[in-house]
């Protein structure tokens, strides 16, 4: 995704939330993960639509669908606009091997939130 005309918006701490793209008269409002909100908005509703948003979407955990079709729970480790980092979401054990995979950003549609959904646990 090119992001050359992306116009970053940060809290009043300094934390990255998204991004602003201009499209025509307006701008689309995009959050770290590389997902448009909404179609254009004005630079204030898409300022609004960045904060309503936040970044504890961060912290959700995700399935990856693996190249077998296989389906595993993992959580996000680290995101910037090269790549994406989740691992296994090993529910805090330490005890067991990372399994720990690299995508691409913006967030591939193998990699979707995990909702109500439940997943077997290996």
């Amino acid at each position: 995704m090119d992001r050359t005309d992306f116009i970053e918006h940060r809290r009043p701490d300094g934390e990255l939330v998204g991004w602003l793209r201009p499209e025509g008269e307006g701008f689309v409002p995009i959050d770290l993960l590389g997902r448009e909100l909404g179609g254009a908005v004005d630079w204030l509703s898409g300022e609004e639509q960045l904060e309503a948003h936040g970044i504890g979407y961060l912290a959700d955990p995700y399935v990856l669908r693996l190249d077998d079709g296989a389906e595993l729970r993992v959580r996000i480790t680290e995101v910037s606009t090269d790549r994406i980092l989740v691992k296994k979401d090993d529910f805090g054990a330490i005890d067991i091997p990372l399994m720990r995979f690299e995508l691409a950003w913006p967030m591939p549609a193998e990699l979707t939130p995990l909702g109500d959904r439940e997943l077997p646990v290996w």
